[in-house]
């Protein structure tokens, strides 16, 4: 049984960061890559960032970039999301994602970001 669990959500002035942790547990050796995705209201669910240890690449969405940072803790299989500078436009809904190398993708509840302005 896989079980993501984000925590670090809360609400921030704009300019001002937040850190958005993942904790994995269950069959995390299976996985390859772990990522963010936001949902705003009214819009569609977006990636943010994304990192596959294997490859050895972090990819990040054009309008988080130099903002925002994604990072792995490997012996607490938790994946963090560091954002700095954020933005009213930030606002939305975080999930963590994580993909397993038998074809199987898993979701996290969903935290939640609000940016004031």
């Amino acid at each position: 049984q896989v079980q993501l669990v984000e925590s670090g959500g809360g609400s921030v002035q704009a300019g001002g960061s937040l850190r958005l942790s993942c904790a994995a547990s269950g069959r995390t050796f299976s996985f390859y890559e772990m990522g963010w995705y936001r949902q705003a209201p009214g819009k569609e669910r977006e990636l943010v960032a994304r990192f596959n240890w294997g490859a050895g690449i972090k990819a990040y969405t054009d309008s988080v970039k130099g903002r925002f940072t994604i990072s792995k803790d490997s012996a607490k299989n938790t994946v963090y999301l560091q954002m700095n500078s954020l933005k009213a436009e930030d606002t939305a809904i975080y999930y963590c994602n994580a993909r397993a190398n038998y074809g199987s993708d898993y979701w996290g509840q969903g935290t939640q970001v609000t940016v004031s302005s």
